[in-house]
Parts: C-alpha cells; structure tokens; sequence
C-alpha cells in the first residue's frame, strides 16, 4: 500500500508534514487505522470492496497524519494510484464525507476535512453527554471481570504512556473506550459513540501529542477504573469529564497559537 504522501508529494518517507504539530503514525498504526475505517465502513455502508478499500486506506493515512487537514484529494492521481477509474474514487470520497474525514465541495477539489475550533467544542460536547451515560452504565453493569479487563486494557496505555510512544497510547486508548462501551450493555450508546470515532480520532491524536497530555490522561483513567471498582458513579463521570475538558483545551491552545491560518483557509 503506498502512502498518501508519495501520490501528492512524490515521497512516502514519514516525516512531518508542514503545518503538522507531529509525525504521521508508523506502518503498525496505518494498519490499526485501516481497520477501525473498515469496520465502520462495513458496518454503515454497503458498497463493492474496491470502494471501501479506497475509502478505508484514505481514511486511515487522515487518521494518522499522513494527510492533514486542507490536503487536495485529487481524483486523477488517486485513480492512478488504484488503478481504476474515477467513479470508484469518487464514491470512496462520498463515504469519507458522511463520516465527517472529507469535505467536497461543488465544482472544486476535495481535499482533507478542515475543522473550525467551533465544530471541535460541538464534537467534545457531544462525546461528554454521552460520557456521562457511560460512566453511570458501568458502574451498574461492570462485572469484576469486566473492570479486570480494563486495568489490562490500562496497562497498554500505561506502556504507551512510559514508552512516550504516542501511537501506542492512542490505540490502547481507542482499545480502552472501545471496551467500557460494550460493558455498559447500551446498544444506543455505543452505536452513537462508534460514530464520532472517526471524527475524533485525529483530534485525540493531536490532543494527546500536547506536553503532558499523555501523564495526564493515564493519570485520569488509572483513577476512573477505581471509581468503578468502587461503585462512585459521580467521580466517575466527573474523571471522564475532566479529562475530556483537558483534552479539548489541549487543541483549543493548539488551534489559537498554531492552526490559525488553516481555519481561514476553511472559510475561503
């Protein structure tokens, strides 16, 4: 699989991209990206396996960083890069449109989604209501086995954390969520939760490559998983909260001092 960045900039090397606050994720997390794009594709739209494909590596190298927010989605080099024709590109693109990663607009080039700071508040905001059903619905219906299998899940995250290896951490938090929705046993919550994935996935990853962000975040869910384990719904839901707030101030500061120029960019 080529990278996205051989096709617009003539190199697959992974390095920092200009404009980019990190480097893209590695290979390993490419893969754990394309994944995740897949089963959402699977799961949500029934379309031929060339177009999911398409849609599901494009998805990922956003996902990681490999494209960033403004990058022009040409439809002739990608449909060279698949060798096919444009339609199944176009399609592929669509797909990524409704799950919030791209933006095409009419009569010009789609490129990768640019999200204003106001857009980001209305996505944290969403995912902090539906914290608070989580926190609650996991103190209620967490087995022991359930919470043992959470500090499991915390301990990858404590390996990212140690290791300061940002792609470890994030999909051992992707691992950790992904876990405390399935024991809350509320299908409606983890269906609507699944489908912000994708759109906050590259926030969580920028949010988390802040100074401190890392220690901070393990600190809060080594503390929300004894607020389980001693049935504190209240402390729960105001450790999720926290961190959720802090973790929406990392990106606001990033977006005040660093991201500026690609918000105006967005409403040209």
């Amino acid at each position: 699989m080529h990278s996205a960045t051989e096709v617009r900039r003539g190199r697959s090397a992974p390095d920092a991209l200009p404009g980019q606050p990190f480097p893209p994720g590695d290979d390993a997390s490419l893969q754990r990206a394309v994944a995740v794009v897949q089963r959402i594709i699977a799961e949500r739209h029934d379309r031929p396996s060339l177009v999911a494909r398409i849609a599901s590596e494009l998805g990922a190298e956003i996902v990681v960083g490999r494209l960033v927010p403004g990058d022009d989605l040409n439809s002739v080099e990608l449909s060279r890069r698949y060798q096919t024709s444009r339609t199944p590109v176009r399609e592929a693109l669509m797909l990524l449109e409704k799950e919030g990663l791209v933006d095409v607009p009419p009569r010009r080039r789609p490129r990768v989604v640019i999200l204003s700071i106001a857009e980001i508040r209305e996505i944290y905001q969403a995912r902090a209501a539906l914290l608070d059903l989580i926190a609650l619905d996991t103190v209620r219906e967490a087995t022991a086995a359930d919470l043992a299998g959470l500090r499991e899940l915390l301990g990858g995250m404590r390996r990212g954390w140690k290791g300061r290896d940002l792609d470890a951490y994030v999909w051992a938090n992707v691992d950790f969520y992904d876990r405390n929705t399935q024991i809350t046993r509320n299908r409606t919550v983890k269906r609507i939760f699944d489908s912000l994935l994708l759109r906050t996935l590259p926030l969580r990853r920028l949010s988390l490559s802040r100074p401190g962000r890392m220690e901070r975040s393990f600190d809060d869910h080594r503390r929300l998983i004894q607020a389980y384990e001693d049935r504190d719904a209240t402390l729960a839901s105001a450790l999720l909260r926290s961190n959720h707030i802090n973790a929406l101030a990392a990106l606001e500061a990033y977006f005040a001092t660093v991201a500026g120029p690609l918000a105006e960019h967005a409403e040209r």
